[in-house]
């Protein structure tokens, strides 16, 4: 596939960006390289081979699940202005 003059500036318009007439010509050469290298990749043959998500195998250290912070909820509760049955009681904010 090879891009003309008039869809670099087709795809610059659609990206939102200018491409004076002196670029034009070169960025077409750099969009048809990449396109080229594309075709490249497509050809190919990846049969067998399993998809995976990234290229090094990666493993995640876990840490155990467990609390690590004391409970301070009564601590909390006595200094809040108005609470009931473990609850913090609020202004009605909705008539």
């Amino acid at each position: 596939m090879s891009l003309t003059r008039d869809d670099v500036r087709r795809i610059a318009l659609l990206a939102r960006i200018e491409v004076s007439d002196a670029e034009v010509e070169r960025t077409r050469d750099q969009l048809n390289g990449i396109l080229g290298f594309v075709e490249q990749l497509q050809a190919v043959d990846t049969t067998g081979v399993a998809p995976m998500s990234h290229a090094v195998d990666v493993v995640q250290r876990l840490r155990e699940d467990r609390v690590t912070e004391t409970d301070r909820h009564a601590d909390f509760q006595r200094i809040a202005p108005e609470t009931e049955a473990g609850l913090y009681l609020v202004p009605k904010v909705i008539e």
